[in-house]
C-alpha cells in the first residue's frame, strides 16, 4: 500500500459521519487559507522582501514537496489551492481588510467547527494522534474531487 493511501485511509477512520464530512469540506480548505494569510501577515525581513518573498513562500514550498512527494495530482491540487489562497490574501487587501484579524477570527471559527464535527463523529481528530495529519486533511479534501473527475490519486 502507497504511504498516501494508508495516510488517507487512516484518516478516514475518524471522517465518517456525513455532518463531520460536510464541516470538513469547507473547515479545511478555510483553514488551509487562513493558515496561510496569518503567515502572510508576519513581517518579511528585508533580505527576503527585497526578492519579493514573503514567510507564505518559504512555508509553501517545503509543504507543496510533502505533497508532491505523495501524490502527483494531490500535489498539483495543493498548488492550485494555494495559488487560490494567495490571490485571497491579495484580495483581503485590496478591499483594505485586515487580514491577520479576519484570518485569525476565521481561524478559531474553523477549528470550533473541526472540533464541533469530531464530537457528532464521537472521534478524537487524527492531527491529535500524529500531527502530519494536519497535512493530510486537505490531501484527504482533494481526493473527493479528485475521485468524481476520474483522476488518480
Amino acid at each position: 500500500m502507497r504511504q498516501i493511501e494508508f495516510l488517507l485511509n487512516e484518516y478516514g477512520e475518524s471522517h465518517k459521519n456525513k455532518t463531520n464530512i460536510m464541516i470538513h469540506a469547507i473547515a479545511v480548505p478555510a483553514i488551509y487559507f487562513v493558515t496561510l494569510a496569518l503567515v502572510w501577515s508576519i513581517p518579511t525581513p528585508e533580505f527576503l522582501d527585497y526578492f519579493g518573498v514573503t514567510w507564505v513562500h518559504v512555508l509553501v514550498i517545503p509543504t507543496l514537496y510533502y505533497y508532491f512527494r505523495l501524490s502527483g495530482p494531490i500535489g498539483a491540487a495543493m498548488t492550485l489551492l494555494s495559488i487560490l489562497s494567495y490571490f485571497g490574501i491579495q484580495l483581503l487587501v485590496s478591499m483594505d481588510i485586515s487580514v491577520w484579524k479576519f484570518s485569525l477570527a476565521l481561524f478559531v471559527v474553523m477549528w470550533i467547527l473541526q472540533f464541533v464535527g469530531h464530537n457528532i463523529e464521537g472521534k478524537k481528530p487524527s492531527f491529535l494522534k500524529d500531527l502530519q495529519f494536519l497535512l493530510v486533511g486537505p490531501a484527504w479534501w482533494w481526493v473527493h474531487w479528485l475521485k468524481r473527475l476520474n483522476i488518480n490519486y
